[in-house]
């Protein structure tokens, strides 16, 4: 069985296609929103080669003055750390704690929505009934429960943005299942003899990709102002792991002397934020 990628059923509006590069290139919006996103993807890729001190440093003879200088470009924080160094290593705790939440949120919300669109009947009741569960609780309560619970590190942040996206996830993928499981390229794959994972991940995964590819940015934006929440309430990576919310909160306590020790980060999470929303809005336009 040829698989719809080449069939007809690779047509469909919404459908992965939609957001190739070939049409991705005519969004000013969704390229401006990729480019911010490369850039500190190259920061945090090369964070130790272009950081110009380590970022756990502690310069003794800069803490009396925090200000811009020729050994500090952007200044240091409360406890002399260079500025600069600790917003690009930022940048890499950023780009690696949202990829793999998103990522883990999208894979198990993705699977569980696929098998309830495509088989309904109890696996469909015991998905919703669950997801309806842990979307009644808000949000930021969940992550706080979950973290206070069991301690503030990399692996719980991902659990817990995990637990709090995939519900979510679920839903919009078990929606979007029902709107394509019985149109003629799936009857198609039923009448030759397909199975249901084949079919549910070979023919209808591609064309209801488009909106989980627009949500999954949306997310993305979401979890860096998470991670920065975390950092500000002091719920964030355990110090002295450079995370641009808990320097926003370091910050805060010399924000009429030295503004730049809050500005600047709260400057990095928000360009990001921005940069998902722009390319999750190019994206959108695109398949318009």
């Amino acid at each position: 069985m040829q698989s719809s990628i080449r069939g007809f059923g690779w047509i469909e509006m919404g459908g992965l296609h939609a957001y190739l590069p070939a049409r991705l290139a005519r969004s000013g919006i969704a390229l401006t929103g990729m480019y911010i996103l490369m850039f500190w993807g190259v920061v945090a890729l090369f964070a130790p080669l272009i950081a110009p001190w380590d970022p756990h440093e502690i310069d003794f003879a800069a803490m009396g003055d925090r200000g811009f200088s020729a050994n500090h470009l952007l200044g240091t924080d409360a406890t002399g750390r260079d500025m600069l160094s600790r917003i690009i290593w930022g940048a890499r705790t950023t780009f690696v704690v949202v990829p793999l939440a998103i990522g883990s949120a999208f894979i198990l919300g993705g699977v569980a929505g696929l098998a309830a669109g495509w088989y309904g009947g109890w696996i469909d009741i015991l998905v919703s009934r669950v997801g309806d569960v842990m979307l009644s609780f808000p949000a930021l309560i969940l992550y706080i429960i979950l973290i206070t619970s069991f301690g503030p590190s990399l692996t719980n942040i991902v659990i817990a943005v995990t637990l709090a996206y995939a519900p979510g996830v679920a839903r919009l993928m078990r929606g979007q299942v029902l709107a394509v499981k019985e149109r003629d390229f799936v009857s198609a794959a039923r009448a030759g003899g397909e199975s249901g994972p084949y079919i549910m991940f070979v023919e209808i995964l591609p064309n209801v990709g488009g909106p989980l590819i627009v949500d999954l940015c949306l997310r993305a934006g979401y979890t860096v102002i998470l991670i920065g929440t975390l950092g500000f309430l002091g719920l964030g990576l355990p110090p002295p792991t450079p995370d641009w919310g808990g320097m926003v909160v370091e910050g805060v306590n010399f924000l009429s002397i030295y503004p730049h020790m809050a500005l600047l980060p709260a400057a990095a999470v928000t360009s990001v934020v921005i940069a998902c929303n722009l390319l999750a809005d190019g994206l959108r336009e695109r398949a318009k």
